[in-house]
C-alpha cells in the first residue's frame, strides 16, 4: 500500500502480522511499533471458552477482535504500517479487508500449536500475497529447526522460515527485515522473468 498525494508525502508501505491464536501478534506488533499501538484486545470470556480452545496457550487471558495496529519510520520517505490480523476463525473476514494493499506478510507460528498456521499461509499463498512464517520462541516449549518447521507446515524452498521472539524488539526487526529482503527478491525474479525473451528457433529463411 503507498500513498502518495504531492512530491513531499511519505510512502507508507503495509504489512500484516498473521498467525493462529495466541501466537503472539499483537506482542510482535506492540514490541517493534514506534508508537503507542492500536490494539482491540478483549477479554477471555467463559462463553468463548468453546470457540477458542486454550490448549497450549492456558495462560491467554485476552485476545483480538478486530486488529492490531502499529507503525516504523524507517527513513524520511518511507513508513511501515503494521496490522495485527485476529487469529479466531469467525473474525477471518475481517482478513479480506486487511489484506487489501498490503506488501507481504509475517506468519508468525507457535510450536505448541503448529496446525494453527496453516489457514494463514493458505490464505496468503491463494491470494498470491508473498510472506514469510516466523517461528514464535515461547520460553520453556521444545525448539524445532526452520528445516522441520518447513517440513511440518508443506512450505516450499523459496519460503523462508526464520526464528523470533515477538517480545523483542531487536529479533522482531530482523523478522521484518527478513520479509522486506524476500519481497526484494522475488520482485526481482519476476521482473527477471517477465523482461527475458526465450530464442527463437525459427531460422529467418522463406
Amino acid at each position: 500500500m503507498a500513498y502518495a498525494n504531492d512530491c513531499d508525502a511519505p510512502v507508507t508501505l503495509k504489512v500484516l502480522v498473521a498467525g493462529g491464536f495466541g501466537a503472539g501478534k499483537t506482542t510482535f506488533v506492540g514490541a517493534v511499533s514506534e508508537i503507542e499501538p492500536l490494539s482491540t484486545e478483549e477479554l477471555l470470556s467463559d462463553l468463548g471458552a468453546g470457540a477458542d480452545p486454550l490448549h497450549g496457550v492456558e495462560a491467554k487471558t485476552t485476545t483480538t477482535v478486530a486488529l492490531d495496529f502499529g507503525r516504523i519510520t524507517l527513513d524520511d520517505r518511507h513508513v511501515l504500517y503494521l496490522f495485527g490480523t485476529p487469529g479466531q476463525h469467525r473474525f477471518w473476514f475481517l482478513w479480506e479487508e486487511l489484506c487489501a494493499g498490503a506488501l507481504g506478510a509475517v506468519v508468525l507460528a507457535d510450536t505448541r500449536r503448529l496446525a494453527d498456521c496453516f489457514p494463514a499461509v493458505d490464505f496468503f499463498e491463494r491470494r498470491g500475497i508473498g510472506f514469510i512464517v516466523a517461528v514464535n520462541e515461547f520460553d520453556s516449549c521444545h525448539r524445532y529447526t526452520p528445516e522441520e518447521v518447513r517440513d511440518a507446515v508443506g512450505l516450499g524452498p523459496e519460503v523462508p522460515v526464520v526464528r523470533c521472539d515477538a517480545r523483542l524488539t531487536g529479533s522482531g526487526t530482523v523478522t521484518l527485515a527478513s520479509l522486506v529482503r524476500h519481497l526484494l527478491c522475488t520482485s526481482a525474479a519476476r521482473s527477471m522473468s517477465t523482461t527475458s525473451t526465450p530464442l527463437s528457433t525459427d531460422s529467418g529463411e522463406t
